[in-house]
C-alpha cells in the first residue's frame, strides 16, 4: 500500500499538475461578469474615420492618456502577447480610447506596429478628457485613471458589451496590466481564450461556425 502512495506521489501526481497548468485552466468554464451592460462608445472620430462601436465584438479596451507615445511599449507589449494571435477574428478588435490631440502620437504608434504586423484590429478613438473620464467612470472599476486620463491596463468586453474578468475569493481581476508581459501571456491570455471558447461553443451548438469566432 505505501509503495503504491509512494509510485503515484513520484509519478502520476506530477503528471496531473503538469497537465492542469499547462491546460491554461483559470478555474472558469465561463469567464464572469464585472461590469453588466457597459455603455457604447460616443460618436468618437477615430484615427482612420471609421465608426467604433463595442456592439457585436469582442473588444480590448484600453485608456491611452495624454502620454500615448511614452507608454508606447505597453501596446508594443499587448500586440506581440495577445494581438498577433487573434487579429485574423474579425469579431476581434483592439479599441483604444485617447484624449483628443494625441491623433498624430497615435498614428506614430500604428505606423511603428504595421511595420511588422497587421494592424487592421487596432482601432484607436479620440474624445476630450473630460468624455474619457465620464465613459470610464461607469465602467464602476475599482482603481481609477491616472492624472493623464490613462491606465496600463486594458479590459475584456463581450459582445454585449460586458466587461469580463476574474472574481475570486479575495479579489476580483477586472483588467490586465499591459506592462508586464507576464501578466499578459498568462492571466490575460487565459481568459480572453475562455472568452472565445464561449463563442466557439454557442457556434458549435448552433450548427453555425464561422471563422469569425
Amino acid at each position: 500500500m505505501k509503495k503504491n502512495i509512494v509510485l503515484f506521489v513520484l509519478f502520476i501526481l506530477p503528471i496531473v499538475a503538469y497537465l492542469f497548468f499547462a491546460s491554461g485552466v483559470n478555474g472558469f468554464t465561463k469567464l464572469p461578469t464585472i461590469t453588466p451592460n457597459t455603455a457604447d462608445l460616443g460618436n468618437w472620430q477615430s484615427l482612420d474615420g471609421q465608426k467604433v462601436s463595442l456592439n457585436g465584438k469582442v473588444t480590448i479596451l484600453g485608456f491611452m492618456g495624454t502620454e500615448l507615445l511614452k507608454n508606447r511599449g505597453n501596446l508594443f507589449n499587448l500586440n506581440q502577447k495577445i494581438y498577433q494571435r487573434y487579429h485574423e477574428f474579425k469579431d476581434v478588435q483592439f479599441v483604444m480610447i485617447c484624449p483628443t490631440g494625441t491623433e498624430k502620437d497615435a498614428k506614430k504608434v500604428v505606423d511603428a506596429l504595421g511595420a511588422f504586423t497587421d494592424v487592421a484590429q487596432w482601432r484607436f478613438v479620440f474624445a476630450s478628457t473630460e468624455d474619457i473620464n465620464t465613459y470610464y467612470a461607469q465602467l464602476k472599476l475599482v482603481e481609477k485613471l491616472d492624472e493623464n486620463s490613462g491606465t496600463p491596463k486594458v479590459y475584456i468586453i463581450d459582445k454585449k458589451r460586458n466587461l469580463r474578468g476574474r472574481k475570486l475569493v479575495k479579489d476580483t481581476k477586472e483588467g490586465y496590466s499591459t506592462f508586464h508581459p507576464a501578466e499578459l501571456s498568462n492571466e490575460m491570455l487565459d481568459d480572453f481564450k475562455v472568452i472565445l471558447y464561449e463563442y466557439r461553443a454557442a457556434l458549435k451548438k448552433n450548427n453555425n461556425a464561422t471563422r469569425k469566432i
